[in-house]
């Protein structure tokens, strides 16, 4: 078998056609090894998706929009305007191909100065066709778990029998709508979930079906049973193999695999594996400025380096922040 692989590559070789398919070949090899950028200094991405097709979809916490970009571009491009279906400003996206649907977190972030450019709307849940971007619906967080300053719709995981589960930062809840539901509901809290600042960030499911989700100021990774009527099992903080420092964006890699991105600080791109009750975490990549998010396409991670400090951070608001990009890395076999 060999032979004729080598006999015919000669022939191709030849022919010229070989030439193509290697320089094709090349050039999807580069591809893989790209950036992409998201244009302008104003919009602070905050969080990033894929969809099956390769597509990678940015949000703007500043902008209040979501870019896109289609495999192969090095520059994303508006594709839902401010504004949209109530959009304020945009944190938590997900790309859920079986049911068509873009998951848009949008939360009024104006207790912490930041103001959307087509105005702050009420919290809530926004979802867009996932092929034209047009507006199918809007859910608003339960008013059981309102603070003072808002609530904060930060991510999103979607099961595969299309439950959708959100993390309320400000409050430390998880949220849930029921497969066909219109509406979301409390579903998980936990004590250790009340820290200050913002709390529960990245939420990924595995292929146990239970839900796992992070906390961004302080240190933990909670996986969280689901029982057989869908209620939220037992809660349970995995022993790490090292302390995690501003968990952020998190998606899932395998079977029992999660990929997440530790923030400002660290800047790192950590590979975890459960296993039982412990979680090995190991860097694949570090010193990213400010990673805040992070999607998988096929063996490649694409990680959003975005520092928000030059959004939030006083003595750094003034300063030009560095290009918003998302930045590939290739997975370990």
């Amino acid at each position: 078998m060999r032979h004729l692989e080598q006999t015919s590559l000669s022939v191709l070789r030849k022919t010229g056609f070989a030439a193509g398919i290697l320089g094709f070949l090349c050039a999807a090899q580069g591809a893989a090894a790209r950036e992409v950028i998201v244009p302008g200094t104003t919009d602070f991405p905050e969080s990033l998706a894929s969809d099956q097709a390769g597509n990678l979809y940015f949000s703007g916490i500043a902008g209040g929009r979501v870019f896109k970009a289609t495999p192969g571009e090095n520059e994303a491009k508006e594709w839902i305007k401010p504004g949209s279906n109530g959009l304020s400003s945009a944190l938590g996206v997900l790309a859920d191909d079986r049911s068509n649907t873009l998951f848009v977190c949008s939360t009024d972030m104006s207790w912490a100065g930041i103001h959307a450019p087509a105005g702050n709307t009420p919290t809530a849940l926004k979802t867009y066709d996932l092929q034209t971007g047009k507006p199918i619906g809007s859910m608003a967080l339960p008013a059981s778990t309102l603070l003072k300053q808002s609530n904060l719709c930060n991510d999103i995981a979607v099961a595969s029998d299309g439950t959708v589960y959100v993390t309320d930062s400000l409050s430390g809840h998880i949220l849930r709508r029921k497969p066909g539901g219109t509406e979301l509901e409390v579903w998980a809290h936990d004590k250790r979930w009340d820290v200050k600042g913002p709390q529960l960030d990245g939420i990924a499911i595995l292929a146990d079906g239970a839900v796992y989700a992070n906390i961004f100021q302080g240190d933990g990774l909670y996986r969280v049973a689901v029982n057989k009527d869908g209620s939220a099992g037992t809660i349970t903080k995995l022993k790490t193999s090292r302390p995690l420092y501003h968990s952020d964006g998190m998606r899932p890699a395998g079977p029992n695999t999660l990929l997440m991105v530790e923030g400002e600080g660290k800047g790192n791109l950590d590979l975890i594996t459960i296993k039982g009750d412990t979680a090995n975490v190991e860097t694949i990549k570090g010193g990213f400025e400010g990673p805040v998010g992070v999607a998988k396409v096929g063996d490649t991670a694409y990680v959003l380096d975005a520092p928000l400090k030059y959004l939030f951070d006083p003595e750094m608001k003034s300063k030009k922040p560095p290009p918003f990009k998302a930045v590939s890395v290739e997975l370990p076999k």
